[in-house]
Order: structure tokens, then sequence, then C-alpha cells
């Protein structure tokens, strides 16, 4: 543990509240903020225990809508879900707590499911035609329940479940020391949001081993297996690939939107993954006909105009062009055709706790909500995808580590 001291947008997004009202919500101002590791309360998050309480009663009161099913288990036993509700031919899979420190997504995913699990509205029936929207609304519950970045696995047990591993020391994205203000000295863990591989049938290989960040993971967690069988399931059940990806995501505490002083609540992003490595020859060069960067550039533009409509502050994450991290969820599944955005929530727990918690679970299910809209409908397509540079860029991001963060 730590070892340091110290629904409003969903109806605006669907048309049940008056614009202007969100419009007017005070705007969170630049102030003396810190990103040094604390304890602070988390309490008003969504713990594991009432997660499961509240997705049986989704499930009651939906009356079928909401159908929940088990992806996986953690390390440690507990349940990864998948959670489903609509039939329509676009699939959304959405997922939160990659990360158990980045808690805001998994509230703004029991909002959104509550609303299309049980609305009556015309437009939630035409939402459920149109598109099937999958959740993963705590993908790594053991680090969720521990309050850390990491999951809950030693590397010894991941060489008990891939004996070919033995030997070899342990993955670059193991974790055993001390992080974000967190002890993993007796419990280590691995970041489980770079153990993805874009070869989604890879069985993990000595050789690959310890790897790097600018290579592919290995699926040696039980919670990058979980998603991964999430996303083949669908292509399975649909015959292609999700058509989309959103990964809810938590990032420093003290970023500004840039050309103002103002705090920002969320930014975007589209995988980082460099352009030269697509052309001939180069290490992406068999995925250039599938890759989606124009596809996420699109959705990301679609959620960035959700939350700034919804009167909250948005911007770009820093994405420089030699960013390269194949690794993550959201870089291998658009390598397989999916269109694929990250959102990343100002703040962590160790350096927000729930401070401003409502604020940036409805700035979410804003961002959320509008491209749930936008491809049902279609109007996704027709967004510029050049218009993503237009969006402000994050100001404060240079004095953070970004590899502590996505």
């Amino acid at each position: 543990m730590r070892i340091l001291v110290g629904t409003l947008a969903a109806a605006l997004a669907f048309g049940l509240v008056n614009p202007a009202f969100a419009a007017a919500q005070p705007q969170v101002q630049a102030r003396p903020c810190s990103d040094e590791p604390r304890e602070l309360p988390i309490h008003e998050f969504t713990d594991y225990r009432e997660l499961q309480v509240e997705l049986g009663r989704l499930q009651r009161v939906s009356n079928g809508r909401v159908k929940v099913e088990t992806a996986g288990l953690s390390t440690r036993g507990r349940t990864i879900h998948r959670v489903t509700v609509g039939t329509g031919p676009k699939v959304m899979i959405v997922s939160s707590e990659i990360h158990g420190n980045e808690k805001t997504g998994t509230d703004a995913l029991l909002r959104i499911l509550d609303f299309l699990g049980t609305s009556e509205s015309a437009h939630a029936k035409r939402l459920r035609a149109a598109i099937t929207f999958v959740a993963v609304p705590k993908l790594n519950p053991d680090g969720a329940e521990l309050d850390r970045r990491g999951n809950d696995l030693s590397w010894a047990e991941v060489q008990q479940t891939f004996p070919q591993l033995a030997g070899r020391p342990p993955a670059w994205n193991y974790i055993s020391g001390q992080q974000q203000g967190d002890d993993y000295r007796t419990r280590p863990g691995f970041d489980v949001n770079r153990d993805f591989h874009p070869e989604l049938d890879y069985v993990p290989q000595a050789a690959d081993v310890p790897g790097s960040s600018d290579r592919p993971g290995w699926f040696i967690t039980p919670e990058a297996r979980a998603l991964r069988k999430v996303y083949l399931d669908l292509k399975a059940e649909r015959g292609k690939v999700p058509d989309v990806y959103v990964d809810l995501h938590h990032q420093g505490a003290c970023v500004r939107q840039e050309g103002s002083n103002k705090f920002l609540d969320v930014a975007v992003d589209y995988p980082p993954l460099p352009d030269r490595f697509f052309e001939d020859g180069q290490k992406y060069a068999k995925y250039r006909d599938v890759y989606t960067k124009d596809e996420s550039r699109q959705l990301a533009i679609s959620a960035y105009n959700g939350m700034t409509e919804g009167g909250y502050i948005g911007a770009r994450y820093p994405h420089a062009a030699d960013r390269d991290l194949p690794g993550q969820a959201r870089c291998s599944f658009a390598l397989n055709g999916t269109g694929t955005v990250l959102f990343e929530v100002r703040g962590q727990t160790q350096t927000l706790g729930q401070q401003h918690r409502e604020r940036f679970t409805r700035a979410v299910v804003a961002g959320l909500n509008r491209m749930i809209a936008d491809v049902s409908t279609g109007a996704v397509d027709r967004i510029d995808p050049e218009k993503f540079d237009t969006i402000p860029g994050t100001a404060g991001a240079e004095a953070a580590d970004l590899s502590l963060v996505d």
C-alpha cells in the first residue's frame, strides 16, 4: 500500500437537460496543486463489492437488457466482468481501471449502462438497436482494491502459468519496488497496459522477455487475457473486429489546457504508433492496411466535442511523433482494425483522491455519450481526422512522467 502520508452529462448528451445549465457549471480554475503522492479519501468511488451489487441491480431492473458475464478472473480470484447492452451492428468496447488508481471511468460506465439498459425513451431504443455496447468496468480489480497502478501478481506466479519463461528475468513492466507512493516489495505486480500484443493468438516466448516499451507485450497477466477474450469473442460473434475500443485512464494532477490557465478535465488521444514504422520494411508495415489512425482521431474528436459542449475542459493528450507503445491495449487493437481512443482524466487517487470526482465523471460520460451517438448515426465518419491537431494541447505535462499514466 501507499507508503507516503499525507448524471448531468448523460442527461445533457441525450437531450434531457438544458445545455445552458451544464455550461453554467463553474470551471475549475488553476491554483496550486501537487503531483506528490499522498494518502487521500477515495471512498466515494465504486469498489469491487459495490460494483457487483450495482451490476446485479442493473440486470434486474433492465429486464434482461443488461447482460453481465465473466470475462476472466484476477490472480486473487475476483471476477473481471463483461457487461453488454444493445444488439446493434456497431460494436463498442470501453474498459476502465486497467490501472487500479484511475477510478472515474468505472462510475461513468455504470451511469451509461443504467441509461442504455433502463431508459424507455425513443433515443435509448434507437441506440440499443444501433450499438452493441460492451463495458469492462473494472479490468484490474486486484489493483483497484489495493488502490495502486499495478495488479497483484508475482513473477514466480507468471512462471508457474508459463513454465517456458522459467529462468528468464522479469518482464520490463514488472513492479517490485516503490512507485507512485505504493510499496510493491511484498506484493509485486505488473503494469497491465503494457501486456498486449497485436498478434492476438500470441503465446509467451522466453526470447521475448524481458522486452521493452517499444515492443509488444505477452498476455502474461490474467487481466490482459480477459480483455483479449472479450475482443476475440466479439469478433467471433460478429464476424469482424469490434468497431471501437475506448480506454479510460487518469493522468497528472496539474495539467492545464494549453493557451489558458484552466486545469483540464479530460484529454483524448489516438494510438501512439509512429507513422514512419508503417513504411515498407518497417516494424508495422504489415498492419498498414488495417491500422485505424484516422478512425481513432475521428472518435477522439467526437469525444472532445461532447465534453466541450457539456461545459468541460478538454485537450489533446501529449503525443510525440516518436512515441511507440505497441504493448498498450489501444495500440494492439488499432493494429487489428479497431478505432481506439484514450481518455485521460486529470489526477490519480494518490494526487487528487476523490476531489472533483463528480465533475470528472460527468465529463467522461459526456465524451462517451457523444461518441455513442456519433457512432450510432455514422456522423463520426464525416469528421475530418486532420482536425485533431486543432484541439488545444496539454500544458504542464512536461513535468509529469508519461510512463506512469496511459
